[in-house]
């Protein structure tokens, strides 16, 4: 009895902990006020943030980079299963997981292109004390947003910046 107590306990603990973690919203980003850390939010000390207009054309840049990309990060998704499928199984030839490995990197480095790509047409409407305040952590953030491939999406990510 003591024991079932204990797991009990130590559940709703991890429980609590998990929906409190994930109470809080994505804080100051493109969408937020102030602009984020990039561009002059709260958590930058920079004083440059975007004009209406640079954020009507990152949303729209946004939003052509996340359509152009929907087959290719589905694929991805896909590769990466079939890839934890072989390792998974006993009888997998290596062979079978070093072709699989090289479709998944060609993927990815499709996936990398694109955002290049997608970085260098916004950077085209901003200001050089914009461009400036690029830096480590800058740029694309760390994936299309939580729940893509454990928390690790491929797309124009909510981060720090895009």
């Amino acid at each position: 009895m003591k024991k079932m107590m204990i797991a009990l306990s130590l559940v709703a603990i991890m429980v609590l902990g998990a929906i409190s973690a994930n109470a809080f919203g994505p804080g100051y980003g493109p969408r937020g006020k102030g602009g984020g850390p990039c561009w002059g939010g709260p958590e930058s000390g920079k004083t440059s943030s975007l004009t209406p207009d640079q954020q009507t054309k990152l949303q729209g840049l946004r939003q052509k980079f996340a359509d152009e990309t929907a087959k290719l990060r589905e694929t991805l998704l896909v590769k990466k299963q079939e890839m934890q499928s072989l390792w998974s199984s006993a009888n997998t030839e290596d062979k079978a997981i070093v072709e699989k490995d090289k479709e998944l990197r060609d993927l990815q480095n499709q996936m990398r292109d694109k955002r290049l790509q997608f970085k260098l047409e916004a950077r085209q409407f901003l200001t050089p004390d914009q461009i400036a305040g690029f830096g480590p952590g800058a740029g694309m953030g760390p994936g299309f947003g939580r729940g893509q491939i454990k928390g690790r999406g491929m797309g124009p990510g909510r981060g720090p910046c895009f």
